[in-house]
């Protein structure tokens, strides 16, 4: 018979999809969640728009800036512990091959068969240490540049999802009159984007629209409400 090679389809993109998720979570909510409550105050489209876009300006550089600062923690924290490990095992390999078997037997593996494992390890100390790593502390080797990108993208899909509830108020002349519009492209956006969400996560598409939609709703609807209230 003819020999058909199996492909595994795994979906390896889950940290750039968790930066756009931040992105766009906050993005879509918070310049809502602005817009609404000015207009709930004053009926001037030119007041949300210009308090709109330098929330969206300063909201992507702080969650740019916070993506890119974990970015860099997660490496500067793998280095921190492959060295603290690397030390372990040159100092204390005993204890560190005892570690290894009870590893290796909380996976169901018998004393028997761990013991060539945990010999092998020892032959090999930089295998060993990231064996520790990953399993020990489950901790990944973070890709050094993962900074850069996760700061990026974090930045840019606030900025896309914050213009989408202005839009309506660039283009109507009045606030109150532009705000329905807001409510009915913003709700469908957070509806779609929880759906990709879902989708991509295996959360379940429909029930990830509906709690994006909420949440989003939520935050506008109380936002509106405090400023009337206060106006």
């Amino acid at each position: 018979m003819p020999y058909t090679p199996h492909v595994e389809q795994h979906f390896r993109a889950g940290l750039v999809v968790r930066d756009m998720v931040i992105g766009l979570s906050d993005g879509l909510t918070v310049p809502f969640a602005l817009a609404a409550g000015l207009t709930g105050a004053v009926d001037s489209t030119a007041l949300v728009v210009t308090a709109g876009l330098a929330e969206i300006a300063a909201g992507s550089i702080a969650m740019g800036l916070g993506g890119y600062l974990a970015g860099k923690s997660d490496v500067e924290h793998y280095a921190s512990e492959r060295q603290r490990e690397q030390l372990e095992i040159e100092q204390k390999p005993d204890v560190e091959a005892m570690e290894v078997m009870e590893l290796l037997q909380s996976h169901g593996l018998t004393p028997e068969e761990s013991a060539p494992v945990v010999a092998a390890l020892r032959r090999r100390p930089e295998a060993w240490r990231d064996f520790m790593l990953r399993f020990e502390l489950g901790l990944e080797k973070p890709d050094p540049r993962r900074a850069l990108t996760s700061g990026a993208v974090i930045a840019a899909a606030y900025i896309a999802g914050g213009l989408i509830p202005l839009g309506p108020y660039m283009f109507l002349p009045s606030a109150h009159s532009a705000l329905p519009w807001s409510v009915g492209v913003t709700g469908a956006a957070l509806a779609v984007f929880g759906w990709i969400k879902g989708r991509f996560t295996g959360s379940g598409p429909a029930r990830s629209a509906l709690q994006t939609l909420l949440i989003g709703g939520l935050a506008a609807g109380a936002a509106f409400l405090i400023a009337r209230a206060i106006s």
